[in-house]
C-alpha cells in the first residue's frame, strides 16, 4: 500500500505559512518530509537545524570548474522549508530536496531558466495577483497577507490554497520547458520516496506547484521530459547571509518586502499582543535616534492601528495600520521622522553565521579563519573601522581588506589612506554583503587561501598590462596587501617596459604611484628601495621625451599633458630623488618652455613650475608674460599660456606686481567679442581667490592701502627681506628659551 502524502502548499519566506506549516506537520507527524529545492544538496539539509546555524543563511551551488555560475537558496527563521527541516530533525524524520538538481539548473542557459511566463497571460505572471482582484484587493501582496500570513484565524488554509491553485491552473496552460521540468522531477522524487518509505510523506513546496504534484502522470512522460538534460559537475556548501540581501527580489536576493516586519509576525505567533510589541519597537528606535516618545503615544497608536484595521475591513491591524498610526502618534504626522528609522526597523543589518564543521569552498573557509584572527566581524550595517599600521592588529587587518579588495571583495572601502610618517593610520568603511561570497568562490581558479588567491589574481593581470601607470598602480596595491612574489614580478614588468617605452604620457603617469611607494613604504615591509633605483631612471626618460611630446597637440591632449605634468612634478618633489635628477627635470622644462611649437597651454604650465621653484626670476616671469599676452600673439595662444600659468595659481597676481600689470594690459586689450567668448576661463582662474584675497587682489590693482595696521599691505622688495627675516626667526627658534 502507497504511504499517504499530504501535500502543504506555502509562500517562500511567509511567517505566517511557516507557522501553519508547524501546526499541520504536527498533525500529521510524516515519516518523511520532502522539500523544494535542489535534489543534489539534500545531504546539507540536516547542517540547516544545527542549534549554532545563525539565520539567515544561504544553500550556495556552484559549478565546480566555472564558479561564476552559482545558484542561492536562501533561508530566514520565519522561512517555511527551514521550520520544516527543523521539525524533521527533531522527530528524526527523513528529510531531502526533490527539485531539479543544481547541476541541472546551472548547466542550462540564464535565458532559459530564468525565462518569463508570456506577457499575456496574468495568471502564470501573477496567480496571487489575480486571486486579489478577484477579492477586491489592489495587489497580491495585500491579499496574502490578510488570508494567510496575518490572519490569526485558526481555520486550515493550505486546502484553501491548493483549491485556488486548482482552479487558477485550469486556466492557463502557459508552462515554460524549465518549469515544466521542474515540475516532472519533483513528481518522480515524491514517487520514489513513497515506494522508499512506510509513514506519511509531507511535501512542502511553492503554493502554485501544489496542483501539477497532486495530479496522475506517467513516469515514463516525466523521464522524457528530463531525457537528455544537460548536467554540470556542481558543489554546495552554506554561506552566511544579510538581512538586506533578503529584501531584494532580484539577483542573489530573496524577494522579501520587509524582513523586519516577516521576523515580528513569526515573532508573535499570532498573539493579539502584536500590534503593541510592533509599536513598542518602532518607539525604542526613535528614543535610540534622539526624539522623545511616551508610553502614552505608543498606547493611542496601538487604538489607531485597531480603529484603521477595522474601518479597513482587515482581519488585524497590518503593516500599513501600524505604520500610519505611527506616524501620526509618534512622528507627529511627519513621514520624515519614519522614514529616518524604517530602514532599521523594516530592513535590519543582521548577518547570518554557520557553524564551524560546515564544508566551505576553500577561500571561504579561509577567511573564516582570517576573520577570527583579525577580530574582524561581518556586518551588513556600514561601520567605519581606524587603522593604526604600526600596530600587528592593525596591519594584519589592513593587509587583509587589501587582499581581499585585490579579489574584487570591497568588504571595506579605503576612505582616508596615511599620508605621513608620523601617523601610519588608514580609514575603512565595512560594510559586508552576501554576493562577496560568490566573488571568492569565482577567484578559486587563483588559489585556495586569501593571500594566494589575490597573488595570483594581481599577478596575472601584471602580465597582461601595458600600461606603465597601470603597472605601477598594480605593484603599489601588490606591496600594500604584502603579496612580495606579485611585487618581485611587477618590479620586473615595469623594468622590462620602461626599457622599452618611450612615451611620454605612460612615463609621467607611472611617477605618482612610483612615488607613493618611495615617500610612504615605511608602514609596510615592501619595494620602496627598488622603486627609488628606478624612478629616477624614469624621470630621465620622461625629461628627454617631454619636449617632443607636448607639441602639436589638440585641446583634449593637452589637458591630458597637463595633467600628467603636474602629477609628475609633485611625485618628484615629494620623493626629493637628488640634485642631478631634479636638474635634468627642469632643464626639460626649460627646453619645452622655449619650444615654439609647444602647446601654449603646456607652455603656461611649465612656466609656472619653473617659476615656483625659483628656476625663473620674477623678472623673467614677467617679461614671459608679457610677451606671451602681447598684441601680437594669437588670442587662443594667449588664452592658453594664461589658462597653464594661472589656472589653480591665481593668488600670484596679489603678490606680483610685474605679473598683475601684465594681465590688465592683457585684458584691457581684448575687444569685447574676444572677451566674452574667453569669459569662462577668467571665471575658472578668479574663482581660486576667496572674498578676501578677491578684495586684496582690487585693493593692489587700484593701489589702495588700508588705514592703520589692519589689512594687508604690500611691501616693495619683499623678495629680498623675507629670507633674511626667516633666517633671524630660525635662530631664535633653534637657540630656544635662555635658560
Amino acid at each position: 500500500m502507497a504511504a499517504p502524502i499530504s501535500y502543504f502548499g506555502i509562500r517562500h519566506h511567509g511567517p505566517g505559512s511557516a507557522r501553519r506549516l508547524i501546526e499541520a506537520l504536527d498533525a500529521h507527524a510524516p515519516a518523511t518530509v520532502l522539500i523544494e529545492g535542489p535534489a543534489d544538496a539534500s545531504h546539507l539539509l540536516p547542517m540547516l537545524a544545527d542549534p549554532t546555524m545563525v539565520l539567515p543563511v544561504a544553500l550556495v551551488t556552484y559549478v565546480e570548474d566555472d564558479p561564476a555560475r552559482a545558484s542561492f537558496y536562501p533561508f530566514a527563521e520565519y522561512s517555511p522549508e527551514y521550520q520544516a527541516v527543523c521539525w524533521a530533525v527533531r522527530r528524526g524524520a527523513d528529510l531531502r530536496f526533490i527539485d531539479l538538481p543544481a547541476s541541472d539548473r546551472l548547466s542550462q542557459s540564464d535565458e532559459e531558466s530564468d525565462a518569463p511566463p508570456p506577457v499575456d497571460d496574468a495568471i502564470a505572471r501573477d496567480p496571487i495577483g489575480v486571486l486579489a482582484s478577484a477579492a477586491g484587493y489592489d495587489d497580491g501582496e495585500s491579499w496574502w497577507r490578510d488570508v494567510i500570513e496575518e490572519n490569526p484565524s485558526a481555520s486550515p488554509i493550505f486546502a484553501a490554497v491548493t483549491d485556488a491553485m486548482v482552479a487558477l491552473r485550469s486556466e492557463t496552460t502557459s508552462l515554460t520547458p524549465h518549469e515544466a521540468a521542474r515540475e516532472a522531477h519533483m513528481r518522480l522524487e515524491i514517487a520514489r520516496a513513497a515506494k522508499e518509505q512506510d509513514g506519511p510523506i509531507a511535501v512542502v513546496c511553492g503554493a502554485w506547484h501544489v496542483p501539477a504534484l497532486q495530479q496522475s502522470h506517467s513516469s515514463s512522460a516525466d523521464r522524457d521530459i528530463l531525457k537528455g538534460r544537460a548536467k554540470a559537475k556542481i558543489k554546495a556548501t552554506w554561506a552566511p547571509w544579510t538581512e538586506p540581501r533578503l529584501s531584494f527580489a532580484s539577483g542573489y536576493g530573496a524577494g522579501v518586502v520587509a524582513p523586519g516586519w516577516c521576523k515580528h509576525v513569526w515573532e508573535i505567533k499570532g498573539s493579539a499582543d502584536g500590534p503593541a510589541i510592533w509599536l513598542a519597537r518602532v518607539a525604542q528606535l526613535m528614543r535610540d535616534s534622539g526624539h522623545f516618545v511616551s508610553t502614552a503615544s505608543v498606547i493611542e497608536a496601538t487604538r489607531l492601528g485597531t480603529t484603521l484595521a477595522a474601518m479597513r475591513e482587515r482581519p488585524a491591524p497590518g503593516f500599513e495600520e501600524l505604520r500610519d498610526a505611527a506616524i501620526a502618534c509618534l512622528c507627529f504626522g511627519e513621514r520624515l521622522l519614519w522614514d529616518q528609522i524604517a530602514t532599521d526597523l523594516l530592513i535590519g543589518s543582521g548577518v547570518g553565521a554557520i557553524p564551524e564543521n560546515t564544508p566551505l569552498a576553500p577561500l571561504l573557509e579561509d577567511l573564516q579563519r582570517q576573520q577570527r584572527i583579525t577580530r574582524l566581524k561581518p556586518e551588513a550595517l556600514e561601520r567605519e573601522l581606524s587603522l593604526d599600521l604600526r600596530s600587528e592588529s592593525g596591519l594584519a587587518r589592513s593587509t587583509l581588506l587589501h587582499r581581499l579588495l585585490l579579489l574584487d571583495v570591497p568588504w571595506g572601502k579605503l576612505t582616508d589612506a596615511g599620508r605621513s610618517r608620523g601617523t601610519f593610520r588608514e580609514k575603512w568603511m565595512l560594510c559586508w554583503e552576501p554576493e562577496f561570497a560568490v566573488r571568492l568562490v569565482e577567484s578559486l581558479v587563483y588559489g585556495a587561501t586569501i593571500s594566494e588567491a589575490a597573488a595570483g589574481r594581481i599577478m596575472a593581470a601584471i602580465q597582461a598590462e601595458a600600461g606603465l601607470a597601470t603597472l605601477a598602480q598594480l605593484v603599489r596595491n601588490a606591496m600594500v596587501a604584502d603579496l612580495p612574489s606579485a611585487v618581485d614580478q611587477g618590479i620586473a614588468a615595469l623594468e622590462r617596459k620602461a626599457a622599452l617605452t618611450s612615451d611620454c604620457s605612460s612615463l609621467l603617469a607611472a611617477l605618482p604611484p612610483m612615488a607613493d611607494i618611495v615617500r610612504y613604504g615605511e608602514a609596510r615591509a615592501g619595494a620602496a628601495e627598488h622603486f627609488g633605483e628606478l624612478m629616477p631612471r624614469l624621470v630621465i626618460q620622461a625629461a628627454l621625451a617631454l619636449p617632443y611630446a607636448s607639441r602639436n597637440l589638440d585641446a583634449d591632449a593637452a589637458a591630458l599633458m597637463r595633467r600628467d605634468i603636474l602629477a609628475a612634478d609633485g611625485a618628484i618633489h615629494l620623493v626629493e630623488l637628488g640634485a642631478d635628477v631634479l636638474g635634468s627635470w627642469q632643464q626639460a622644462l626649460r627646453q619645452t618652455l622655449a619650444d615654439g611649437q609647444a602647446n601654449r597651454l603646456i607652455s603656461g604650465l611649465l612656466a609656472r613650475i619653473l617659476y615656483a621653484a625659483d628656476q625663473l626670476s620674477a623678472p623673467e616671469a614677467a617679461t614671459l608674460l608679457a610677451r606671451m599676452l602681447s598684441p601680437g600673439t594669437a588670442i587662443a595662444d594667449a588664452a592658453g599660456f594664461f589658462d597653464g600659468f594661472f589656472d589653480g595659481a591665481g593668488e600670484r597676481l596679489i603678490h606680483d606686481a610685474p605679473l598683475r600689470e601684465a594681465v590688465d594690459g592683457w585684458l584691457l586689450s581684448l575687444q569685447e567679442e574676444d572677451f566674452v567668448s574667453h569669459l569662462p576661463l577668467f571665471r575658472r582662474v578668479f574663482s581660486v581667490l576667496d572674498r578676501a584675497e578677491r578684495r586684496r587682489l582690487m585693493d593692489a590693482l587700484f593701489g589702495r592701502a588700508k588705514s592703520g595696521n589692519a589689512g594687508y599691505r604690500l611691501t616693495s622688495g619683499a623678495q629680498n627681506v623675507w629670507p633674511r627675516h626667516f633666517d633671524r626667526v630660525t635662530a631664535l627658534l633653534e637657540a630656544g628659551a635662555p635658560k
